[in-house]
């Protein structure tokens, strides 16, 4: 699915990953979530699965959750090797070292400044653990919209300053399209010029 997207859309899909959480989503479709240990396991399994028939004309692959003999994804996507893998999330242990390993874009879901710091920090060290260079990673992060603008937009100032490229801010419901002017004015007057990220709006659903 991923490699037919990326075709009809002329190479424009980012293909965005996780462990998984969501419980009752999990049971409503009869997918066994599992422990955070057996989620990382998997996931981490599955990323280097999705970049070899992605990016390889055949993967071979044998692990815990996935078996693989000459498996091939034809026709390959547009870009090359491959759409570039998001992956959120700011577990020390486990996912910012698989981000390390396979993202070209890594999300902090949520936190604060120092955490968002911190987290960024973790990555860039597995990063050298495995001879990457952490320019290569794309950095990104959440901003909750709390009803102020000016003080949503200072937050992604901060996180700029701290590194993120890109704000994505969050807009809880209930809210109305009215919210949108003034939020884009005070990321506008707050963030250009200056090193700062460059925002994108999301509504939940």
């Amino acid at each position: 699915m991923a490699a037919t997207l990326d075709i009809v859309s002329g190479g424009r899909l980012e293909l965005g990953l996780g462990t998984g959480w969501n419980q009752e989503e999990s049971s409503a479709y009869s997918i066994e979530l599992g422990t955070p240990k057996e989620r990382s396991d998997r996931f981490e399994e599955a990323c280097e699965v999705i970049t070899g028939l992605l990016s390889r004309e055949s993967t071979t692959f044998k692990g815990s959750s996935y078996e693989l003999t000459g498996a091939r994804c034809n026709p390959k996507p547009v870009q090359r090797p491959h759409p570039p893998l998001c992956i959120g999330g700011s577990g020390e242990k486990r996912t910012l070292r698989t981000a390390a390993r396979f993202a070209q874009h890594w999300n902090f879901d949520s936190g604060t400044v120092g955490q968002f710091i911190r987290a960024r920090d973790v990555l860039h060290q597995y990063c050298a653990d495995v001879r990457r260079d952490p320019a290569e990673i794309l950095l990104s992060s959440q901003v909750r919209f709390s009803g102020d603008p000016a003080a949503t937009a200072a937050t992604a100032a901060e996180l700029g300053e701290a590194g993120a490229e890109l704000a994505i801010v969050y807009l809880p419901p209930p809210c109305a399209p009215a919210v949108l002017e003034p939020l884009a004015t005070a990321l506008g007057r707050r963030l250009s010029p200056g090193p700062a990220p460059s925002t994108a709006l999301r509504r939940p659903g």
